[in-house]
């Protein structure tokens, strides 16, 4: 298994590649040298950015700053670090709190990490080869992160006022409004 620690990361982002309604997320993490890009779903960093908000306010609400804000995270508006290939695609992320380091730990796996199984398959010479990133931020890189974040979905399709699924540009085929164009 491949665990790659980015502690500290010089910068850890969420972007996207392509038009609104067909974009590619990605996570973005590099400290000098090592770039990992890592596909993501738009529901997967949707939740992580909500869950980083939560823990922020429930365990460091005087550290994490908004960005902008003295002592807070410069904010991060620059695109993802290019040319990239998709690294792998992250199947489980998971969120910690380190309280001896007052930091956000931050988890990207291939894999789920609770049904390791190092047994080789039919196919397989050996062992599965796993992939892990793990990233250590701040309050206030991680509160940057998550604004970010939450910025970067919502400036996606807008959603149907009636049913809330994403329009398009032609319209859509509304539910509720009995399968009739909107």
């Amino acid at each position: 298994m491949t665990v790659q620690d980015f502690d500290p990361a010089d910068r850890f982002v969420a972007g996207t590649v392509g038009p609104a309604g067909q974009r590619a997320f990605y996570l973005q993490a590099s400290s000098g040298p090592l770039v990992v890009t890592v596909g993501v779903e738009k529901q997967q960093v949707s939740v992580l950015a909500d869950r980083i908000n939560d823990v922020l306010d429930q365990l460091a609400p005087v550290a994490a700053v908004e960005p902008g804000e003295p002592g807070g995270a410069p904010e991060d508006t620059e695109p993802l670090q290019t040319p990239f290939d998709e690294d792998w695609r992250v199947q489980t992320l998971s969120l910690a709190w380190d309280e001896d380091r007052q930091k956000v730990v931050i988890e990207c796996h291939d894999h789920d990490p609770d049904e390791v199984d190092d047994e080789p398959g039919d196919d397989e010479v050996g062992p599965l080869a796993r992939n892990s990133i793990r990233i250590s931020l701040g309050p206030a890189e991680a509160r940057a992160f998550a604004r970010r974040t939450n910025a970067l979905v919502a400036a996606g399709r807008p959603p149907c006022p009636f049913c809330g699924n994403p329009l398009d540009p032609t319209g859509h085929v509304c539910p509720r409004a009995n399968g009739y164009k909107r």
